[in-house]
């Protein structure tokens, strides 16, 4: 499995309060901070796999701390830092894990919903579309095809599901949910990131075809939390293979999926082990949308 025995599928730092275990990310709290660990868990139609992919959870952290640079004066961010050097002193004899995949984070109250901007017609967009010529209470224009690029980026908000998938709600009932001006503010800095982020990941390579913001509060502020732009929390396509009609191939964990497609997988636990070239190809796409994205090599 070459680097196989260097994946990152938890951490256990004695001393440091756990407040949560994602299906990726592990959460410590360090007074009114937290402390968000990136491992190279990989989840598939809801199941965490047994097998990680090398490095992923670096993807992850650095691609959110390029975003979060780029785009604090749209909005604040919780990013504090992302340099184990100037984390806490306690957290100095974990500092070899943490490198890379970590960043210390402001606690903020997070809102109860998803806010997705989809700008192509995708994933469970194209389901409801098919059904109803809509997407979550928004019409579209008839005669749409698959990935086709919508006339405009859409808000399509979701309740957060903690056993089951997110369920797509409309504009009035998150507003119900969180208020008229806090929505109003989700809202338009959601579109703005993403246009202008659709922008730049076009010029480099990459469709953004959706993408879903996390935001909370702190002192009645908004701000954004948790990831941004990432291939875990948007869908990315090669520009080069992009065709309307067909779902491009992406820069995520599509490999695995197809893989477990085609081995007839029931989807319920536990998953199946992934083979070492499932693995690597997946790796691959991962890192190389980084590279493409920042110009950079992962560190």
């Amino acid at each position: 499995m070459g680097r196989r025995s260097s994946v990152v599928m938890e951490t256990r730092l004695e001393g440091i309060e756990m407040v949560a275990r994602g299906k990726v990310r592990d959460i410590y709290r360090i007074g009114d901070e937290l402390l968000i660990v990136s491992t190279d868990r990989l989840s598939a139609f809801d199941v965490v796999l047994p097998d990680g992919i090398p490095d992923k959870g670096k993807v992850l952290n650095q691609l959110s701390r390029f975003w979060f640079e780029r785009f604090s004066k749209i909005i604040p961010n919780h990013l504090i830092t992302t340099e184990p050097a100037a984390f806490h002193s306690e957290l100095e004899p974990f500092r070899e894990v943490l490198a890379g995949r970590s960043m210390l984070v402001r606690l903020a109250q997070p809102l109860p919903v998803e806010c997705v901007v989809r700008g192509y017609l995708a994933g469970s967009a194209w389901k409801e579309y098919r059904e109803s010529g809509t997407v979550c209470g928004i019409r579209l224009p008839a005669g749409l095809r698959q990935a086709d690029e919508l006339p405009e980026p859409i808000f399509t908000p979701a309740t957060k599901a903690r056993t089951a998938h997110d369920e797509n709600i409309t504009l009035e009932q998150m507003t119900a949910m969180i208020g008229e001006e806090i929505a109003k503010r989700a809202v338009e800095a959601a579109l703005a990131i993403y246009r202008r982020a659709r922008e730049f990941a076009y010029n480099r390579g990459i469709i953004i075809a959706d993408t879903k913001f996390e935001f909370g509060l702190i002192d009645h502020e908004l701000i954004l939390i948790d990831e941004l732009l990432t291939p875990d929390s948007s869908r990315f396509w090669d520009v080069r293979e992009y065709r309307p009609g067909i779902s491009p191939p992406s820069f995520d964990k599509q490999f695995v999926r197809d893989y477990l497609e085609a081995v007839g997988w029931n989807k319920q636990p536990p998953a199946p082990h992934l083979p070492a070239e499932v693995i690597a190809g997946t790796a691959a796409r991962y890192q190389e949308a980084f590279r493409l994205l920042t110009g950079h090599e992962l560190t």
